[in-house]
């Protein structure tokens, strides 16, 4: 690789979870320290930055394919990294299988990207795939701008070790960023015109930490400390786990009016002898037992959950007992997955893999009982007033679109900014959105 010069122009491209994007625009900003700027729309970027998934079957493939097509106008390619999980857990075979790809950066070591990209612009390749717990934040540049909704990250890895999932190798141990530090990067999002504010975590609700009394707190501390912050007007957070459920937590739901009334809890499956084989440590009754607990504070409670299916040995009968699990909970939302073996996982090595055509046909039959349950439930919002928070123009002149309290898409007419916060009567609703008529002004 011959020495090229630096590159002016960048673009991210993030693949997955939510917590990638967050990555993907904290890329972005050591990038902007850098002097570097976000190519505009169509136009060649001298550097793009794969931030890749390996959650799901052929991720890596689809990397490698994402490379091939990569190719700016004159035929030449863009200095190219490649972040994120499948970085991580394939960085090695994927500098000895892509030649064009300058630099790979595991997701705890996206901070020494700047490093990286002045060793590529010697002429040298580079891997960093380390993964020191939280040292990747500690450099991180202050937060540099926030859209009316913004991502921050608290807590990161996973001590759950379920069987078929890879997070635990790709991201490492569960750690949590400390207090004052999401503090003030909260502070700092809601300056730069953030009114919502999600926290991310692969399990969110695992985050602990010490106030500035001393005094440890878990996850429901934090949202109470941002329950503080004025100019912040909705408070959100994802993706929990079952067993870190807290009674704090439980009731923060009740008491904290800007923690809206939505709750990502994933189950994966409704037979209990698939969950033991998943290593869940849950069972379907516990799981609906901490649901109803939920329930209980908050009465109108937007739901939402993960289903794997197909997972090896999964019978007709145990499929079944995961549809009735859905009509039971009557989801609000939720997203469904065939089963992937992902390897060095321990269902990889399982026995009784599903036929494809098995699977596909169950994750039909279960998106559609989801479809259904959401559009029940949009259509039992129709004729409720709430807050909308607006996010981005519509299609249409005069359209603006946003997210309800209970996280569903809502459009409406009338006279709106990016950012604010208006009331608005629930009119109309489809599968995917509601219709809604403003009622006032921005709050």
């Amino acid at each position: 690789m011959t020495a090229s010069p630096a590159p002016k122009t960048y673009r991210v491209k993030s693949f997955g979870c939510q917590m990638n994007v967050y990555d993907g625009e904290r890329m972005a900003e050591l990038l902007a320290e850098k002097g570097m700027t976000p190519a505009a729309d169509g136009q060649d970027a001298d550097l793009v930055v794969l931030n890749t998934c390996h959650i799901r079957e052929k991720a890596a493939e689809k990397v490698y394919s994402d490379i091939g097509r990569l190719k700016k106008a004159d035929g030449s390619k863009p200095l190219i990294a490649v972040a994120g999980c499948v970085a991580q857990a394939e960085g090695e075979e994927i500098m000895a299988r892509a030649p064009a790809v300058s630099m790979v950066v595991g997701p705890q070591a996206y901070h020494r990207l700047p490093d990286l990209l002045d060793k590529a612009a010697r002429g040298e390749r580079a891997t960093d795939t380390d993964m020191p717990a939280n040292a990747k934040f500690d450099v991180l540049p202050q937060r540099r701008r926030a859209g009316p909704s913004a991502f921050l990250t608290v807590q990161e890895g996973c001590d759950k070790f379920c069987t078929y999932c890879v997070v635990p190798y790709t991201r490492g141990a569960e750690i949590s960023r400390p207090y004052s530090d999401l503090i003030a990067e909260a502070e700092k999002l809601i300056e730069n015109g953030a009114r919502e504010i999600t926290l991310l975590g692969q399990n969110v609700n695992a985050w602990t930490g010490e106030d500035t009394q001393g005094h440890a707190i878990g996850l429901d501390g934090l949202i109470r400390a941002l329950d503080r912050m004025p100019d912040l007007q909705r408070i959100r957070y994802t993706t929990s786990h079952p067993n870190d459920v807290t009674d704090g937590l439980i009731a923060a739901h009740g008491e904290v009016a800007k923690l809206m009334p939505y709750l990502h809890l994933p189950v994966q499956s409704g037979s209990d002898r698939v969950l033991k084989a998943m290593n869940r440590s849950h069972t379907a009754d516990s799981y609906l037992r901490l649901l109803d607990r939920f329930r209980a504070v908050r009465p109108d409670i937007a739901l939402s959950g993960d289903f794997i299916v197909g997972f090896p040995g999964e019978t007709e009968d145990e499929f079944a007992d995961t549809l009735k699990l859905v009509d039971a909970v009557g989801y609000a939302a939720a997203f469904s997955f065939k089963y992937s073996p992902r390897p060095g996982t321990p269902a990889a090595e399982m026995d009784g893999m599903i036929a494809p055509e098995v699977m596909d046909e169950r994750l039909q039959r279960l998106q559609a009982a989801i479809n259904r349950h959401q559009l029940a439930f949009n259509q039992a919002s129709v004729g409720k007033r709430c807050t909308v928070l607006v996010e981005r123009k519509g299609k249409h002149p005069g359209q603006w679109l946003g997210k309800s309290p209970w996280l569903q898409s809502v459009h409406f007419l009338g006279d709106a900014a990016i950012g604010d916060v208006v009331e608005v009567d629930l009119i109309e609703a489809g599968p995917n959105s509601l219709a809604g008529r403003l009622v006032d002004s921005a709050l």
